[in-house]
């Protein structure tokens, strides 16, 4: 919300619910001149400044507006412990994500594309190399450099797999593919020490040579391979510039560069 969205005139106090799409005990707080200050600090170490029209933004105006019509005090603060306010930034292959929150609550949350450099004719994003439309092959690749010295989990295993029936477009396990070796690294990895276990560059490194066939990374196939990835994990969640991680990047920037022709 921006100053021009927040009403002037106040009868009681801007809360968070009032502002932003949060329930409970924080849904009915005064947003405070402290928080605001919390969320600006947060924002400037992350961004190097404070978003315009951002999160901060919005709760600066609604703080200044509370502390004006004498709801709230400029050295008051309604969110505390340690989950008062955060910014992350999770870098994944081509993309930042960024998240916002208060008092555990996601108030804001940004998706952001790694600027484009050029080599040699090609763009550059991240670590997906744009040359044409980017392939399920080359995108496993991407995985194999951003996450290569993460042994093989049952997770990565399954998205593999997907990846690969995807881009061959045959469900059929083939003795010694890449889903294969990721199934059989897996369970080697269950019952070994640690230095011995297999990881993930060993299985994709050159992934677009050890695929019988290729195709180009769609939307449905990267909602496919991080549907296989979260079924296999125990809460749910996928590895940070993972598998799944690596084909969603390549399916952003294959519908970026559709767009753009």
């Amino acid at each position: 919300m921006s100053q021009d969205q927040l009403p002037r005139h106040q009868k009681e106090p801007i809360k968070y619910g009032d502002v932003f799409p949060v329930s409970g005990e924080l849904a009915t707080k005064p947003v405070a001149p402290q928080d605001a200050a919390m969320m600006q600090a947060a924002e400037a170490t992350v961004f190097g400044r404070t978003q315009k029209g951002g999160t901060a933004a919005a709760m600066q105006a609604a703080a200044t507006i509370n502390e004006r019509a004498g709801f709230v005090g400029h050295g008051d603060v309604t969110v505390t412990g340690d989950q008062g306010v955060t910014v992350t930034a999770t870098e994944l292959p081509g993309a930042s994500v960024v998240t916002e929150t208060v008092a555990g609550q996601v108030v804001g949350r940004y998706v952001e594309a790694t600027p484009l450099l050029h080599q040699g004719g090609a763009a550059v994003v991240g670590d997906l190399h744009q040359q044409g439309a980017i392939t399920i092959g080359e995108a496993l690749e991407a995985a194999a450099r951003t996450a290569g010295n993460k042994t093989v989990a049952r997770s990565d295993a399954a998205a593999i797999q997907a990846a690969e029936v995807r881009a061959t477009g045959s469900s059929v396990l083939i003795p010694g593919s890449l889903a294969a070796q990721a199934q059989s690294a897996a369970t080697l990895n269950t019952s070994t020490r640690e230095e011995d276990k297999v990881k993930l560059g060993e299985i994709l490194t050159d992934a677009t040579v050890k695929l019988p066939a290729d195709k180009v990374v769609t939307r449905e196939d990267a909602e496919g391979v991080l549907s296989a990835e979260r079924r296999n994990t125990g809460d749910m969640s996928a590895r940070p510039a993972g598998v799944s991680a690596s084909i969603a990047a390549a399916a952003n920037l294959n519908e970026i560069q559709d767009m753009a022709t």
